[in-house]
């Protein structure tokens, strides 16, 4: 799973909704142009996602999911979430669930990836910057929530 990083599962998951959805024929929940709601929600998502890591950028640090932290980044998007490129891949998945009709199983996907992401990506983030911030980081986590 270290091969894994979240951006391709994310390409992964939104390509498993429209093969399972388009192919197998699903049942759409949502009809059109009542779909057209998850566009916001998918341009949001990666926009909260790009600010998340422009803000790494313009720190230098490391983003990469398995490497070592180097900057405790604590300000910009980072104030009110400690996983906006996470959250925002979890609201794009809810946009294009919503935009392929909103089948019962594309929810579900979304759901999946969230869970994947909670307990693997970012248990495995949150294990590193306690080791490597203490402290620091344990503060931080007391004043800024994981999601929202």
């Amino acid at each position: 799973m270290r091969k894994l990083l979240p951006p391709i599962l994310f390409v992964m998951f939104i390509a498993a909704m429209c093969v399972i959805c388009w192919a197998l024929g699903m049942h759409h929940l949502i009809p059109t142009p009542y779909n057209v709601a998850g566009l916001p929600l998918l341009l949001g998502g990666l926009a909260l996602a790009v600010n998340g890591k422009k803000v790494f950028r313009q720190h230098n640090t490391n983003i990469m999911t398995f490497g070592q932290p180097d900057v405790l980044v604590t300000d910009g998007i980072f104030q009110y979430t400690r996983n906006p490129m996470y959250l925002g891949f979890c609201i794009a998945l809810t946009g294009v669930a919503i935009l392929i009709g909103g089948s019962i199983i594309a929810l579900l996907l979304t759901a999946l990836f969230l869970w994947i992401t909670d307990r693997w990506y970012i248990a495995f983030e949150e294990q590193m910057m306690r080791n490597t911030f203490g402290a620091e980081y344990d503060a931080y986590c007391q004043k800024v929530r994981r999601w929202l």
